[in-house]
């Protein structure tokens, strides 16, 4: 069991502090990066109305997230924040999918990596709020009913940013239990990589799925 709580780090000096950075976080994500990136220099080099695989599962993505981006955001706004809701899918979907490959870990089993998307969506959620509303009517917004019910809907806000990433970061990061705890009780004989399967494929696709979804619906509420 030591193993999950084993944090491999490197620490920078700064100006007489010291700041400390997850190494192994930090080289899984560029590993997610560089595979996107890879994916989509790929499926885009030979564009072709007879696709090739790769063309086809990028158009996929593509077609499919701008759709959902529409319906909730409207057309004009979609052409503006559908490219980042799929560029956040994608690398939410691969980051849960590493798990599956033996010796690499799930970037988003750290809650730096959740809580960096959620604040980054609730950053974007908020400044599209003020573009669509104006600064004056999206802080009245939170005088409503009542002026007194300022703190309150303040609070709320911010506790999205937590639901958010202690979503995808519990699910995963329990999923990563059950299978340690499985491993040590049947020896990682048969069990553990059905479970890695599960957790990998299913589950992250599910919690990828959610956590986009969810970022759209905040974009849509403040710009609405």
């Amino acid at each position: 069991m030591e193993d999950l709580g084993r944090i491999h780090q490197i620490i920078v000096p700064f100006f007489g502090h010291n700041m400390t950075f997850n190494l192994e976080v930090m080289i899984m994500t560029w590993i997610v990066i560089s595979a996107l990136l890879c994916f989509g220099f790929l499926a885009a080099q030979k564009k072709s109305l007879l696709p090739s695989p790769l063309q086809v599962v990028g158009e996929l993505f593509v077609v499919h997230l701008f759709a959902l981006t529409e319906d909730a955001l409207g057309e004009e706004l979609s052409k503006k924040y559908a490219p980042l809701i799929c560029a956040l899918f994608m690398f939410l979907l691969l980051s849960n999918w590493l798990g599956i490959i033996p010796h690499l870990e799930e970037p988003t089993k750290d809650l730096n990596t959740p809580l960096s998307l959620g604040i980054m969506g609730f950053c974007i959620a908020h400044y599209a709020g003020i573009r669509a509303k104006g600064l004056k009517t999206y802080l009245k917004g939170y005088c409503e009913p009542m002026f007194i019910m300022a703190p309150l809907n303040v609070i709320g806000e911010l506790a999205k940013v937590i639901s958010i990433s202690f979503r995808l970061f519990g699910n995963i990061m329990g999923g990563a239990i059950i299978i340690l705890v499985v491993s040590y009780l049947t020896f990682s004989i048969i069990t553990p990589p059905f479970l890695n399967a599960f957790f990998g494929a299913f589950v992250g696709t599910i919690q990828a799925f959610v956590f986009t979804m969810l970022t759209v619906v905040y974009i849509a509420v403040q710009v609405n």
